[in-house]
């Protein structure tokens, strides 16, 4: 007596010229069929993906938004803000103050450095909506008219740039340096702006403008 066995396990011979022709696919028909399967079910996700990401951004919570005033190089200004926006990103990108330049992003190289309330700070480290009613400072605020900054005018006079990314976060360092009088000597410069940094190494040349502006003052 016999029985018959029925598995889903292909034997060793399937495949080969003893199994039936009709009932086996060739390679070519089922690399095609899956290519076309393949296909459609991709350009399926790519049609149904736009809907489901706008579905899913509108359903995502709006970030805590604030209204700020201050005072930008004499000016009022009223802002409402995203409550993570930077001073920095306030000044380039609201108040298309664009002479603090963001290098770093980080706090490392004072590129951004302007003054708040008379303080040197990092532009990019501080969030704008702890600044309301204060009072900021940049680079475009310093000259009167046409009439340059005399730090301004010294960075000319000594050729203290050579790229001038980093000047006006120098300028502004420099002028926060010589307000607090710490500019007795050369060395007493180059450690109270040593977080501004010149990638162009232009530092003596900046020195000798921040001692030359202290000394006129």
């Amino acid at each position: 007596m016999s029985t018959t066995e029925s598995s889903g396990t292909v034997g060793p011979h399937a495949g080969t010229a003893e199994s039936s022709p009709a009932s086996a696919p060739s390679r070519r028909a089922v690399i095609a069929t899956t290519s076309a399967v393949g296909g459609v079910i991709a350009a399926g996700g790519l049609l149904s993906g736009p809907p489901l990401l706008g579905e899913a951004v509108a359903a995502a919570p709006q970030a805590p938004r604030s209204d700020v005033g201050l005072t930008v190089n004499g000016r009022g200004y009223t802002v409402t803000i995203d409550n993570r926006t930077s001073l920095l990103d306030l000044l380039r990108e609201h108040l298309e103050l664009t002479g603090s330049k963001k290098g770093c992003n980080a706090g490392a190289c004072g590129a951004c450095t302007v003054l708040v309330d008379g303080q040197r700070v990092n532009s990019c480290l501080t969030l704008a909506v702890r600044l309301d009613g204060a009072e900021v400072t940049t680079v475009e605020g310093l000259s009167d008219g046409e009439r340059l900054h005399p730090l301004q005018q010294a960075f000319i006079d000594e050729d203290a740039f050579q790229c001038g990314y980093c000047t006006p976060g120098q300028i502004m360092s420099g002028v926060g340096c010589i307000d607090e009088g710490h500019t007795g000597t050369q060395d007493e410069i180059r450690e109270w702006m040593s977080g501004n940094i010149c990638r162009c190494g232009c530092y003596p040349k900046i020195v000798r403008a921040v001692e030359q502006t202290a000394r006129r003052k």
